[in-house]
């Protein structure tokens, strides 16, 4: 769903994916 997001930001992937689990 955030796919293009995260590789957009090639960076932030593991904070996203913490984010989504808080």
């Amino acid at each position: 769903m955030r796919s293009k997001n995260v590789s957009h930001k090639r960076g932030f992937t593991l904070i996203e994916l913490l984010v989504v689990i808080a």
